[in-house]
């Protein structure tokens, strides 16, 4: 891949883009027939929940994708980490089920999350919700869709707390009057927090810290193509692909909205 020219890789990205498409619906189609079910289930790490429908959608996705771009390098939550990724151009990052504990808990908000890089940004970005019938779509510089519909992020820099969420602590950060505050209910799952930041439902979402590429990067590029911005608090953007995987708090927002919220920060930096 690193001699192909510019307009190679435009068109490979439109083959990649149909690929993901269909791939992801048909893996949130699989992960929808599974749910609500019994399912094997069990914790890696610390507390991280995991079930047999995970490993599912995962082996679907990576047979799938991994079949189709067999130079292309591979980053899932559910996979083994091959380090031969970061010498690959082009590295999908998987998350098959995002929101494994609503998921579990029998709970709507939970979705399937691929993103393609190309070195450390995302090029193309699908998320989608079975169960409210969601799937957000990017492609870079095309603009993000939201089941076929351009959607945009809220315009403006003013921030309605009704209309932001994440962890409370954060948020109150921002509440310069002081006074209560009522946050958005919980988004137990992250990428699909995020994407309510593209759509425009929410004015900002925050991750608080310890969040991973595979939960990050299709949304990122969601949010970035509907003229949003998401990056780091200190306004950096978010590089994919690297050794390290983990990252620390972000937040996305409208493009004025997230330039304020940065400036804030800025001021006001986090112990």
């Amino acid at each position: 891949m690193a001699d192909v020219d510019a307009h190679s890789l435009e068109t490979i990205l439109t083959r990649d883009a149909a690929l993901l498409r269909e791939t992801v619906r048909d893996a949130g189609a699989l992960a929808q027939s599974m749910f609500r079910t019994e399912l094997k289930k069990w914790t890696k790490g610390a507390s991280s929940p995991v079930s047999e429908a995970d490993i599912a959608v995962n082996d679907l996705l990576e047979s799938r994708l991994r079949a189709a771009t067999p130079d292309y390098g591979w980053l899932s939550e559910e996979s083994a980490d091959d380090a031969s990724r970061l010498s690959r151009r082009l590295t999908w990052i998987v998350d098959p089920i995002d929101g494994t504990r609503n998921y579990l808990n029998g709970h709507d908000e939970w979705c399937v999350s691929v993103a393609l890089v190309e070195d450390a940004t995302p090029v193309l970005g699908a998320v989608f919700a079975p169960v409210t019938n969601e799937f957000f779509f990017a492609a870079r510089g095309q603009g993000t869709t939201l089941n076929g519909r351009d959607v945009r992020a809220a315009g403006g820099s003013a921030l309605d707390f009704a209309r932001v969420a994440g962890p409370k602590p954060m948020v109150e950060r921002l509440n310069t009057a002081g006074g209560d505050i009522k946050l958005h209910p919980r988004i137990g799952s992250l990428a699909l927090r995020l994407c309510r930041v593209a759509d425009g439902v929410l004015d900002a979402a925050f991750a608080g810290g310890n969040s991973h590429d595979w939960d990050l990067a299709a949304a990122d590029l969601i949010v970035q193509e509907a003229d949003g911005r998401m990056s780091d608090l200190s306004g950096d953007p978010i590089l994919y692909n690297r050794r390290e995987v983990t990252h620390g708090v972000l937040v996305a927002a409208g493009r004025d909205r997230h330039a304020g919220i940065v400036a804030h920060f800025r001021n006001r930096p986090l112990a």
